[in-house]
């Protein structure tokens, strides 16, 4: 992973922006809808900046750069087509330790900007680090066409029961069960209106009793083709709250489980036995990895009735 991701909070931060062409105008825009304070610096400006300015959406300082001018800023964008005014600025910043971009110039960027796809509240964020813009287009059009586009109506009634749900659910993982069943309802695809929502939710909660804190184990016998698990197994791994794997199981597998799932490995059948007692203990949900055909006398014994999904080489 050549790049950390990180979603910065710009509101009403303050940004400057070196340039005013094309490429200054769709920074410019990206940043004013974050709700960062923009500060534009270039001598002349594209009309849409000009526009801007007069609405007094951004300040327009109608001047040549000049290394006086950065002051206070969080983060900078240098987007002239003047490398070496541009490597002035990347220059400038960094003896001020502010974050800075030097757009189409990797060697001179603290960050890069992934593309976006944007719904409300929601927010995916694709990159190549900079080494296929083609790919990522590519990806970026699949993800446009699967994702359904009332999930900001959805994230925006999410948020707005945060408090609500925490008077109704004790527990948290009580709270995260009840999601999961809501989110995976037929009908969250179909909602237009906040009013649907509503009376799924009200409807779920009326059911909260049935709602039980109970642990699970599934056990996966993966190969080394992390392509071949099946759309049951990546829901299992997703809903894990325990992950357990051997030394040889290919990252691949583990980093789809889920993300704030717990991660322990184990190296003898003995250490795996009381990792599975003590999660049984503990009723969490837990995925289990084991190397394909190494299912022996003793591992069956622990897997007991729990289902095994093969993941096998074809």
């Amino acid at each position: 992973m050549r790049y950390f991701p990180i979603f910065i909070d710009l509101n009403n931060k303050p940004v400057l922006v070196v340039g005013g062409g094309d490429v200054a105008c769709r920074k410019v825009d990206m940043l004013l809808r974050a709700g960062a304070k923009v500060t534009v610096i270039s001598p002349q400006v594209h009309k849409h900046l000009l526009q801007l300015a007069q609405q007094e959406s951004l300040l327009w300082v109608q001047s040549f750069y000049k290394t006086e001018m950065l002051v206070d800023y969080v983060q900078v964008w240098a987007t002239t087509d003047n490398p070496e005014l541009n490597h002035k600025v990347h220059q400038d910043a960094k003896a001020q330790n502010i974050l800075v971009n030097v757009v189409d110039d990797t060697p001179y960027c603290d960050f890069i900007t992934p593309s976006m796809i944007n719904r409300g509240r929601i927010q995916v964020a694709i990159s190549s680090g900079g080494a296929s813009p083609v790919l990522i287009r590519y990806l970026r059009e699949k993800l446009e066409s699967i994702l359904p586009h009332n999930l900001a109506i959805v994230a925006d009634f999410a948020a707005s029961k945060r408090n609500s749900i925490k008077q109704a659910l004790n527990s948290v993982d009580e709270r995260r069960k009840f999601w999961e069943q809501f989110f995976s309802s037929p009908l969250i695809d179909k909602a237009s209106e906040r009013h649907e929502l509503e009376e799924l939710y009200q409807g779920l909660l009326t059911t909260k009793d049935e709602i039980a804190v109970t642990g699970s184990q599934v056990w996966f016998e993966y190969s080394n083709d992390v392509e071949l698990l099946s759309i049951k197994a990546l829901r299992l791994m997703q809903q894990s709250e325990l992950v357990l794997y051997p030394q040889d199981c290919p990252f691949g597998f583990i980093d789809l489980c889920r993300r704030d799932a717990d991660r322990e490995q184990y190296d003898n059948n003995a250490q795996l036995a009381a990792q599975l007692q003590q999660a049984k203990i503990d009723q969490r949900r837990i995925c289990v990895f084991i190397p394909k055909n190494c299912l022996d006398n003793e591992l069956k014994l622990m897997k007991g009735n729990n289902d095994l999904l093969k993941i096998a080489d074809q």
